[in-house]
């Protein structure tokens, strides 16, 4: 059956926006809209600029950007908004990445060419066009002075699989579908293509083959990661962490489904000389689509994506951080002692300051999984207990490549859009699950959280997905981190780290810290094959068996990292 598709191209430049086709060293030029204050002309003030590098169309409703101008413009920044290389109206062939840190020193370079630049630039944006400012700042452009990266990582390389079977511990990570679908949709040409495979097909990558064969093209990147995965974002060069320091504030979100690696590019840098006293990190309960944990679910009137008084609304919490970054880095307008080193938000309980994360009155807290009777039932099912248990045990669960563990929300990006009860997945017999006492008090999340499980699978690789809940007393209960593993497996058991990232995270009085175990999450991950097989190629995967050891000499293990005492 042929795939129905949607084509979106250009929309129109604003009117408060001038368009420039600027020349690059290899003679293609990129669209680029300028907005300025609109006295700007008349005082013939020279401004500092930011920048944003976005593939997504830079005049889209969906990057409302026609918005953040005038934000931007009303605190007396010039805002230059450029589509990348082979996007929408910027010539070049479409591939991401490559030549985004000649293409970033390029433009820098015209904007402080131009009359009304005073010659500081700083770069500001999210997700790929977080990426394409760590791409200028590889390319060390000197008028790079700041930058502002948004739910992105430097490190796309870490949202793509890693087979457990390459690797020195056997541990990797499983192929995530959203990920790579991602470039099916808006790497294919110049525009953006919008469809829904059909999930029942058999081998996944034939979903992808006849959605391309219906659009007439296909996305060059797709097939460098799909079905076999080719790592050529070394081709990059210089890693831009080996560059000059500049100031970064990286804009964490808790709910972000890329927010493990982007955490770890603020860590890394934080603990590196010479970048160490410039990094600044404002993390808050936001998913990568800015929808925010304290809104979750939205309704009509605060879905930002479809409401315009939601969307005004958001605007200043979007832009209001990196305006007052860019004040202190780009204008000098405001001394560095008005920031601080880190603004971070406690799920359900405000925002709070910290010299550095996690905080210093922050201490990990180990709560150890049992209950094998128990597990393989709903909630509350097996225990979390805050001592470590004597007795040995196991406990099983199956991987049916025909009956997988639905995923909790059709788009991880959008998490909090829905923002769903997680509890049913609990009542699955492919599902184990593990619940925490009763809180008398508050219980604050502030920090890693990890675990550590004993694990035997009867196939050559398996997958582990762990959920970290919130069970209300009501019943429901609501994600707070998530992780997961591929592991290579051999029928022994042996010990696998699973990291589940960063939280700050309110557990009221009378919730339970729950965590659910299963091994497929579909359709955000790709099944696994079960066998030696390609699981985007395999017709007939393979079910297996999982086994768990908790107590004794295995003690299987939940660490969270929690304030002492909770906050005021």
């Amino acid at each position: 059956m042929r795939v129905p598709f949607a084509r979106t191209g250009a929309a129109p430049v604003p009117d408060h926006a001038v368009q420039h086709l600027v020349r690059m060293r290899d003679g293609t030029r990129l669209a680029t809209d300028v907005y300025l204050p609109e006295r700007a002309a008349a005082t013939d003030r020279a401004l500092p600029a930011v920048l944003v590098r976005l593939p997504y169309d830079k005049n889209s409703r969906y990057v409302y950007f026609d918005k953040v101008a005038r934000l931007f413009t009303a605190r007396g920044y010039a805002l230059v908004v450029q589509d990348v290389r082979g996007k929408f109206r910027s010539g070049g062939r479409t591939l991401p990445f490559l030549r985004e840190p000649d293409d970033g020193y390029d433009t820098i370079d015209w904007i402080t060419h131009q009359p009304w630049s005073d010659g500081a630039v700083g770069m500001f944006g999210d997700s790929y066009y977080g990426f394409t400012q760590w791409a200028a700042v590889a390319s060390q452009h000197p008028a790079l002075r700041a930058i502002v990266p948004r739910v992105t990582t430097v490190d796309f390389n870490a949202t793509t699989a890693l087979d457990p079977r390459v690797t020195d511990t056997g541990v990797g990570r499983p192929v995530w579908v959203e990920g790579i679908e991602y470039y099916a949709h808006h790497w294919v040409d110049q525009d953006s293509y919008d469809w829904e495979p059909d999930r029942r097909v058999r081998p996944v990558i034939d979903q992808y083959e006849r959605a391309f064969e219906a659009i007439g093209a296909r996305s060059a990147w797709f097939d460098l990661l799909a079905p076999r995965q080719t790592d050529v974002l070394h081709a990059l060069g210089r890693h831009p962490f080996d560059s000059r320091p500049v100031p970064v504030l990286h804009c964490v979100g808790w709910y972000d489904n890329i927010g493990i690696p982007h955490m770890n590019d603020y860590l890394a840098l934080a603990a590196r000389p010479g970048w160490d006293a410039v990094q600044y990190l404002w993390a808050g309960a936001v998913d990568h689509e800015n929808y925010r944990l304290d809104h979750a679910p939205v309704t009509e009137d605060t879905d930002h994506a479809t409401s315009e008084a939601a969307l005004d609304r958001l605007l200043p919490e979007y832009a209001g951080p990196a305006l007052d970054f860019f004040d202190v880095f780009l204008k000098g307008s405001r001394p560095v002692t008005a920031l601080a080193k880190v603004t971070w938000e406690l799920g359900h309980a405000g925002w709070r300051t910290a010299p550095a994360w996690p905080p210093a009155d922050s201490a990990e807290r180990t709560l150890w999984l049992t209950g094998r009777a128990t597990a393989a039932g709903p909630l509350p099912g097996g225990a979390l207990l805050g001592a470590p248990v004597v007795d040995e045990d196991r406990t099983q669960w199956a991987y049916d490549p025909d009956d997988l563990v639905p995923s909790l929300v059709p788009d991880s990006f959008s998490y909090l859009r829905d923002h769903p009860d997680a509890g049913p997945l609990a009542a699955r017999d492919d599902v184990l699950a593990f619940t925490g006492p009763v809180l008398a008090d508050p219980l604050d999340l502030a920090g890693p959280v990890r675990l550590d499980l004993h694990l035997a699978g009867t196939a050559p690789v398996f997958d582990v997905f762990a959920k970290v809940l919130d069970l209300a007393p009501d019943g429901t209960a609501r994600l707070v981190v998530r992780g997961q593993v591929s592991v290579r497996g051999d029928g022994t058991s042996r010990e696998v780290r699973v990291e589940c990232g960063h939280t700050g995270y309110r557990l009221r009085a009378g919730h339970r810290l729950a965590l659910l175990l299963a091994s497929s999450d579909y359709p955000m991950y790709l099944p696994c094959s079960g066998s030696e097989e390609n699981p985007w190629t395999t017709l007939v995967p393979k079910p297996s068996t999982q086994t768990l050891a908790t107590g004794g000499a295995t003690p299987s293990r939940l660490t969270v990292t929690v304030l002492t005492p909770p906050a005021g």
